[in-house]
């Protein structure tokens, strides 16, 4: 299965890919209206946003370390970086219970 290269959200229904590039899809939410992947930070914020909603009662700051974790797992962020991947990262077991509540 596909994912998206900036956030990992699985790209299933071709309605979720925004664009493709070189180094692969990028899901709708990630895409930039310019072209090519959202700022480190658009990306980040989004996430953020992600796991405040999807999981009730979720901080800010876990929801910071939870994508912060995920976020520098992806092969795309490993080679471009980014500022607002710097700060704490939730813990394998942090990231662990949060996956399992998705």
């Amino acid at each position: 299965m596909k994912t998206c290269i900036a956030c990992g959200m699985p790209l299933d229904d071709p309605q979720t890919i925004g664009g493709e590039m070189a180094d692969g899809a990028v899901c709708v939410h990630c895409w930039s209206p310019a072209g090519g992947v959202k700022s480190c930070e658009e990306v980040f914020e989004g996430g953020v946003q992600y796991f405040m909603g999807a999981m009730p009662g979720t901080d800010r700051l876990l929801a910071e370390k939870l994508t912060r974790k995920n976020m520098k797992s992806l092969p795309y962020w490993q080679q471009h970086g980014g500022d607002c991947l710097t700060g704490e990262e939730a813990s394998d077991q942090e990231f662990a219970d949060a996956m399992s509540k998705l």
